[in-house]
Protein backbone atom coordinates (compact mmCIF):
# COMPACT_ATOMS: atom_id res chain seq x y z
CA UNK A 1 0.00 0.00 0.00
CA UNK A 2 1.28 3.50 -0.94
CA UNK A 3 2.50 5.71 1.86
CA UNK A 4 -0.66 8.24 2.27
CA UNK A 5 0.36 12.13 1.96
CA UNK A 6 -1.18 15.14 3.04
CA UNK A 7 0.26 17.99 1.37
CA UNK A 8 -0.68 21.45 2.49
CA UNK A 9 -0.21 24.64 0.65
CA UNK A 10 -0.75 28.65 1.02
CA UNK A 11 0.17 29.92 -2.97
CA UNK A 12 0.64 28.45 -6.12
CA UNK A 13 1.46 24.82 -5.88
CA UNK A 14 4.15 24.01 -7.52
CA UNK A 15 5.55 22.00 -5.02
CA UNK A 16 2.22 20.45 -5.02
CA UNK A 17 2.24 19.88 -8.48
CA UNK A 18 5.54 18.02 -8.76
CA UNK A 19 4.69 15.74 -5.90
CA UNK A 20 1.59 15.18 -7.96
CA UNK A 21 3.55 14.44 -10.96
CA UNK A 22 5.89 11.97 -9.39
CA UNK A 23 2.49 9.98 -7.77
CA UNK A 24 1.70 9.08 -11.20
CA UNK A 25 4.28 6.42 -11.08
CA UNK A 26 3.91 3.56 -9.59
CA UNK A 27 6.98 3.26 -8.42
CA UNK A 28 6.95 6.27 -6.03
CA UNK A 29 5.19 4.32 -4.01
CA UNK A 30 3.17 7.71 -2.48
CA UNK A 31 -0.05 8.69 -2.91
CA UNK A 32 -1.70 12.49 -1.99
CA UNK A 33 -4.99 11.83 -0.19
CA UNK A 34 -5.48 15.20 0.65
CA UNK A 35 -4.54 18.84 -0.36
CA UNK A 36 -4.80 21.39 2.62
CA UNK A 37 -4.76 25.30 2.81
CA UNK A 38 -4.60 28.18 4.83
CA UNK A 39 -6.84 29.99 2.33
CA UNK A 40 -9.05 29.57 -0.33
CA UNK A 41 -9.09 30.99 -4.03
CA UNK A 42 -5.38 30.29 -4.63
CA UNK A 43 -4.12 28.09 -7.98
CA UNK A 44 -2.54 25.22 -5.70
CA UNK A 45 -5.99 23.80 -4.72
CA UNK A 46 -7.04 24.57 -8.68
CA UNK A 47 -4.06 21.75 -9.15
CA UNK A 48 -5.30 19.87 -6.97
CA UNK A 49 -9.00 19.65 -7.50
CA UNK A 50 -7.57 19.10 -11.31
CA UNK A 51 -5.82 16.23 -10.41
CA UNK A 52 -8.73 14.96 -8.43
CA UNK A 53 -7.25 15.17 -4.77
CA UNK A 54 -9.76 15.77 -2.12
CA UNK A 55 -9.57 19.00 -0.58
CA UNK A 56 -9.84 21.42 2.63
CA UNK A 57 -9.23 25.12 3.74
CA UNK A 58 -8.36 26.21 7.31
CA UNK A 59 -8.45 29.73 7.65
CA UNK A 60 -6.32 31.22 10.97
CA UNK A 61 -8.97 34.06 11.29
CA UNK A 62 -12.48 31.64 11.43
CA UNK A 63 -10.72 30.36 14.71
CA UNK A 64 -10.81 31.99 18.22
CA UNK A 65 -6.83 31.81 18.14
CA UNK A 66 -4.33 29.78 17.04
CA UNK A 67 -4.27 27.09 19.51
CA UNK A 68 -8.15 26.58 18.22
CA UNK A 69 -6.79 26.79 14.69
CA UNK A 70 -4.06 24.15 15.33
CA UNK A 71 -6.60 22.06 16.89
CA UNK A 72 -8.89 21.95 13.87
CA UNK A 73 -6.16 21.85 11.00
CA UNK A 74 -4.46 18.65 12.91
CA UNK A 75 -8.37 16.94 13.00
CA UNK A 76 -8.69 18.22 9.13
CA UNK A 77 -5.53 16.52 8.68
CA UNK A 78 -6.61 13.29 10.61
CA UNK A 79 -9.38 12.40 8.23
CA UNK A 80 -7.40 11.68 5.79
CA UNK A 81 -4.92 9.30 7.88
CA UNK A 82 -1.75 10.21 6.43
CA UNK A 83 1.40 8.91 7.02
CA UNK A 84 3.09 12.14 6.70
CA UNK A 85 2.23 15.79 6.23
CA UNK A 86 4.27 17.57 3.67
CA UNK A 87 4.36 21.61 4.05
CA UNK A 88 4.81 22.47 0.62
CA UNK A 89 5.15 26.47 0.33
CA UNK A 90 2.53 26.31 3.60
CA UNK A 91 3.73 29.80 5.36
CA UNK A 92 1.66 29.25 8.48
CA UNK A 93 3.16 28.49 11.68
CA UNK A 94 1.93 25.19 13.69
CA UNK A 95 2.68 24.88 16.66
CA UNK A 96 2.72 22.13 19.74
CA UNK A 97 -0.96 21.27 19.04
CA UNK A 98 -0.64 20.19 15.76
CA UNK A 99 2.91 18.85 16.54
CA UNK A 100 1.88 16.40 19.30
CA UNK A 101 -0.10 14.29 16.65
CA UNK A 102 2.19 14.72 13.64
CA UNK A 103 5.81 15.40 14.81
CA UNK A 104 8.60 13.66 13.33
CA UNK A 105 6.19 12.73 10.41
CA UNK A 106 5.72 16.31 8.83
CA UNK A 107 8.36 17.90 6.31
CA UNK A 108 8.96 21.03 5.01
CA UNK A 109 11.11 23.20 2.29
CA UNK A 110 13.16 26.05 2.85
CA UNK A 111 14.94 27.97 0.16
CA UNK A 112 18.46 28.22 1.68
CA UNK A 113 21.29 25.86 3.21
CA UNK A 114 19.61 25.59 7.02
CA UNK A 115 21.21 26.16 9.05
CA UNK A 116 22.00 29.57 7.40
CA UNK A 117 19.50 32.43 6.03
CA UNK A 118 15.87 30.74 8.52
CA UNK A 119 12.88 32.72 8.18
CA UNK A 120 10.43 34.01 5.17
CA UNK A 121 13.44 35.87 3.73
CA UNK A 122 15.80 32.99 3.14
CA UNK A 123 16.91 34.08 -0.60
CA UNK A 124 16.67 37.51 -0.19
CA UNK A 125 19.09 37.58 2.87
CA UNK A 126 21.38 34.31 1.05
CA UNK A 127 21.60 37.57 -1.47
CA UNK A 128 22.45 40.64 1.28
CA UNK A 129 25.51 38.31 2.55
CA UNK A 130 27.37 37.82 -0.44
CA UNK A 131 26.88 34.35 -0.54
CA UNK A 132 28.19 32.26 -3.20
CA UNK A 133 26.07 29.45 -2.87
CA UNK A 134 22.94 28.71 -1.03
CA UNK A 135 20.24 26.25 -2.36
CA UNK A 136 17.16 24.23 -0.06
CA UNK A 137 16.91 22.04 2.63
CA UNK A 138 13.93 19.27 3.32
CA UNK A 139 13.78 19.06 6.86
CA UNK A 140 11.21 17.43 9.56
CA UNK A 141 9.12 20.18 11.34
CA UNK A 142 9.55 20.80 15.04
CA UNK A 143 8.45 23.90 17.18
CA UNK A 144 11.24 26.03 16.29
CA UNK A 145 11.35 28.18 12.97
CA UNK A 146 13.33 26.15 10.55
CA UNK A 147 15.11 24.36 13.39
CA UNK A 148 13.96 20.78 12.87
CA UNK A 149 16.09 18.09 12.36
CA UNK A 150 17.30 18.12 8.49
CA UNK A 151 17.05 15.12 6.12
CA UNK A 152 18.60 16.74 2.53
CA UNK A 153 20.07 19.51 1.25
CA UNK A 154 21.11 20.49 -2.55
CA UNK A 155 23.17 23.24 -3.27
CA UNK A 156 22.16 26.38 -6.28
CA UNK A 157 25.35 28.20 -6.89
CA UNK A 158 24.45 32.09 -7.09
CA UNK A 159 24.84 33.94 -10.27
CA UNK A 160 26.55 36.95 -10.97
CA UNK A 161 23.03 39.62 -11.60
CA UNK A 162 21.13 37.32 -9.63
CA UNK A 163 18.10 39.00 -8.58
CA UNK A 164 15.86 37.51 -5.22
CA UNK A 165 13.17 36.08 -7.95
CA UNK A 166 16.08 34.90 -10.47
CA UNK A 167 17.99 32.79 -7.87
CA UNK A 168 14.51 31.84 -5.97
CA UNK A 169 13.27 30.40 -9.39
CA UNK A 170 16.42 28.39 -9.23
CA UNK A 171 15.98 27.25 -6.01
CA UNK A 172 12.68 26.48 -6.67
CA UNK A 173 13.35 23.87 -9.55
CA UNK A 174 16.01 21.70 -7.11
CA UNK A 175 13.99 21.94 -4.25
CA UNK A 176 10.89 20.41 -6.59
CA UNK A 177 13.49 17.56 -7.10
CA UNK A 178 15.23 17.07 -3.61
CA UNK A 179 11.81 16.59 -2.42
CA UNK A 180 10.58 13.84 -4.66
CA UNK A 181 14.21 12.30 -4.36
CA UNK A 182 13.83 12.60 -0.58
CA UNK A 183 10.72 10.96 -0.19
CA UNK A 184 11.37 7.67 -2.79
CA UNK A 185 14.18 7.49 0.29
CA UNK A 186 12.09 7.95 2.94
CA UNK A 187 9.19 5.66 1.67
CA UNK A 188 12.22 2.76 0.63
CA UNK A 189 13.86 3.06 4.21
CA UNK A 190 10.32 2.91 6.32
CA UNK A 191 9.49 -0.48 3.68
CA UNK A 192 12.88 -1.91 4.48
CA UNK A 193 12.87 -1.46 8.09
CA UNK A 194 8.70 -2.87 8.02
CA UNK A 195 10.25 -6.27 6.41
CA UNK A 196 7.94 -4.94 3.56
CA UNK A 197 10.98 -5.32 0.95
CA UNK A 198 14.49 -7.72 1.33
Amino acid sequence: MPVRLVVLISGSGTLLQSLIDACVDPAFDAQIVAVGADRDAIVGLDRARAAGLATFVCKVGQYADRAEWNEALANEVAAYEPDWVISAGFMKIVGAGFLARYGGRMLNTHPALLPSFPGAHAVRDALAHGVKVTGCTLFTVDEGIDTGPIIAQRAVDVLDGDTEESLHERIKVVERQMLIDAIQHLVARQRTAEGEYS
